[in-house]
Formats: structure tokens, sequence, C-alpha cells
């Protein structure tokens, strides 16, 4: 008998450390995210994680090696989390003209960004890891949304793949200046994304 309550503690032994660790990976995140808000990538440093959320910084390391493994780790939640808004938007009933495709896909794009501030930070980041992410996103969108346009008879059924490429690219850069002219992204510059990418997908219209 006493055998078997010693087993059936030692079963439970390893559940319990792995809930811990998920429990610590996830506050190590939710910390990054709120100092990437608050003070800009300077401010998001393993120590000041390990203050924020009583870990100790040698205990940070043990589930991150480095602070860019905790800014991809981070990136890769938006990632998917736009990825998963985008694709609802494109299915959405509808889109019936190039400009309501265009804004289908800026639109949830901007209101992410705009209620999670770690995210542009992170998004217009130069780290290697964090660029990877971000063309990585955008060739799937890209993707994407040629299938859909072509589908829905947007776009010729031979508009190259690098059309939507560029479209996308250039909306990504324009992105970039609108949120580094206003926190909140310029809505002039967004306007102009906005028109331009219209235009040019327009060339392409079926």
């Amino acid at each position: 008998m006493f055998e078997k309550i010693a087993s059936s503690r030692s079963a439970g032994r390893p559940a319990a450390v792995q809930r811990r660790g998920v429990e610590r990976r996830r506050a190590i995140l939710d910390a990054a995210e709120a100092l990437l808000a608050e003070q800009g990538y300077g401010g998001a440093t393993l120590k000041a994680i390990s203050e924020r959320t009583g870990i100790p910084t040698a205990s940070v390391y043990h589930y991150f090696s480095d602070r860019h493994q905790v800014d991809a780790e981070l990136l890769q939640r938006h990632v998917d989390a736009l990825d998963a808004l985008v694709a609802a938007a494109l299915e959405g009933p509808g889109l019936r003209t190039l400009r309501e495709a265009t804004d289908a896909t800026i639109d949830p794009i901007l209101d992410h960004f705009r209620r999670h501030p770690s995210c542009v930070v992170l998004w217009f980041a130069r780290g290697e890891a964090l660029v990877a992410l971000v063309r990585g996103f955008d060739a799937c969108q890209a993707e994407r949304l040629q299938h859909v346009l072509i589908a829905r008879q947007l776009l010729r059924a031979d508009t190259p793949q690098l059309a939507l490429q560029l479209a996308w690219e250039v909306g990504n850069r324009l992105f970039e200046v609108a949120f580094r002219h206003s926190p909140t992204g310029d809505p002039a510059t967004l306007d102009e994304a906005r028109r331009l990418v219209t235009a040019y997908l327009e060339t392409y219209a079926a």
C-alpha cells in the first residue's frame, strides 16, 4: 500500500513541475509584453522582467536562453493571433471589391497593433529572428490573399504571386511609417496605404 502511495506522489510531481514551468514562462512573456508597452525595447531587459515577475534572473535563463528568445516567442504569439484575425476577415461575406479586401487585411492588423503596443515594438525591430517571423507572416498572408481574391474573381486567375507579395510589402512599410509618426498609427499615412495598395491591385483586376 505504501509503495502505491509513494508511486502516486512521484507521478504527480512531474506534472506539478511542468505546470509551474508553463506558468513561469507565461509570466515572463506577460512581463516582457508589459515592459515593451510601457518603456519600449530598451526597458524589457531580463533583469527588468525578473524584477517584474519576482522570478530570479538565473531562473529566467532556465526558461529562455537570452533576451532574443523572449522577444521571438512573444512575437510568435502575436503572429499566431494576427494570422487568425486576417483569415477570419478574408473569409467574411462582405468582400465584394478590392478596396474591401484591402480594408479586410489592414483593419484587423491595425486594431491588434493599437491594442498591443508591444507587438508594434517587436514588429519593426531589427533582430534577425524577429525579421524572419515578420517575413514569414507576410509571405503566408500574400499567398492567402492571392487565393481568396482569385477565388472571388476580384483578381485575374493569372495574377502572379509576386504582385501580392509586393502589395503586402508596401503595406507593411507604410505601417512602419504610420507608427513611427504616431503610437496609434498616423491616420493620413494609413489612408494613403489603403489607396496605394488598392490602386496597385486594381491593375490586376478581373
